[in-house]
């Protein structure tokens, strides 16, 4: 009998958002594989560490560093956090904004996915659609607040300022467009047989499975499980908003791709709707320029395009936070890569990675 041993392959990076800071050793049978473990590490950020000698405010920017394609949902997960913890009310105008900011955020970040999918798999022309879109939305964001990634936009008790008036009108023609921008990437990659057989089938893993491990947000979804923050424990003014959740029914690579996509619709759909019910008024509650709560401790928790995003804020009493721990969905989800690359071949291990859609800014925190 033939003797054979299986043998370690350091990959990467091939996915763009790991670029240097993070390695996927794969010990592999043949061009099966056995484990598939992430070494992350390399980003080197300490941000946690740093909230502890900024003030509560100065923070913010940091929140935008860690998912830096949707920075949007951490400005609020955050915001709201020590809204929460002070009991700062925000004005029905900027909880509006927040909601539009967001799920435009949502919106631009699920392209990036679909991009990053299509270049994982050699697909370049539905990469360069996929950022053509979202420059839509970037400039959306650039004419709000003046920034294209970092935004610093959602503040304690409201927004950093009102949108112009021509912000409106440009976010109604973008959602105007947005159908048919929706149904060429269908045309593109979802109808494309060569992405059915790289996807369908292969990266299972079971709603259960998904459970037990900590997965959240899409990843979670694609395996058939109900779990969406903005229906179950809503935040903000969403209770206020009807839309679909997105689930797939099988776990593999092909619904976690799905869910995105659709989710991308039902985003287009809660944004026409705050437009419409976007109220006049003011959209910043009057605070202290130092916030200073105190002490005591707080969670909260935000469904984010990559999952359920959360910050402990631990505060003893000071200017500045004693202790800030965030949940980043992220490295929550990334774990699983091991358990759903084990028997595939190596060259599901890209599609995996893709469809899990980590954002390495905020696994390395």
């Amino acid at each position: 009998m033939p003797k054979t041993e299986t043998y370690t392959l350091n990959m990467g990076p091939q996915h763009p958002s790991t670029h240097g800071v993070l390695q996927v050793v794969l010990e592999l049978d043949g061009e099966r594989v056995v484990k598939a473990i992430p070494q992350m590490g390399y980003l080197h950020r300490g941000i946690e560490k740093l909230a502890e000698s900024r003030t509560y405010t100065q923070f913010i920017p940091y929140t935008d560093r860690l998912d830096y394609v949707s920075s949007m949902g951490n400005n609020l997960g955050y915001c709201q956090t020590i809204e929460k913890l002070m009991a700062i009310s925000v004005p029905e105008r900027a909880e509006y904004l927040r909601v539009i900011m967001t799920e435009l955020n949502r919106i631009a970040s699920h392209l990036i996915f679909m991009s990053s999918v299509a270049i994982d798999l050699g697909a370049t022309t539905g990469m360069m659609f996929g950022f053509r879109d979202r420059e839509r939305i970037l400039d959306l964001f650039d004419m709000a607040c003046g920034a294209r990634l970092t935004y610093s936009y959602i503040r304690f008790g409201g927004v950093r300022e009102d949108v112009p008036a021509e912000f409106i009108e440009a976010t109604r023609q973008f959602l105007a467009d947005f159908p048919a921008m929706l149904t060429e990437h269908h045309t593109l990659l979802s109808g494309n047989e060569i992405l059915h057989h790289r996807l369908k089938g292969s990266g299972i893993i079971s709603g259960q499975r998904a459970v037990e491990t900590g997965l959240t947000g899409p990843t979670l979804r694609a395996s058939g499980v109900d779990y969406d923050i903005r229906k179950i424990e809503p935040y903000g003014i969403y209770d206020r908003f009807s839309f679909c959740v997105p689930l797939g029914t099988v776990g593999d690579n092909w619904d976690r791709y799905m869910v995105r996509m659709e989710e991308m619709q039902q985003s287009a759909d809660i944004i026409a709707q705050a437009l419409d019910q976007l109220p006049p008024g003011p959209v910043m509650t009057k605070i202290p320029k130092v916030l200073k709560p105190l002490p005591g401790d707080v969670y909260h928790r935000i469904e984010n395009p990559r999952g359920e995003l959360g910050y402990y804020v631990v505060s003893d009493g000071s200017t500045k936070p004693y202790r800030i721990h965030v949940r980043r969905p992220s490295f929550i989800n990334l774990q699983a890569l091991n358990e759903i690359c084990q028997g595939s071949l190596i060259a599901d291990v890209v599609a995996i990675l893709a469809t899990l859609d980590p954002l390495m800014g905020e696994v390395d925190c």
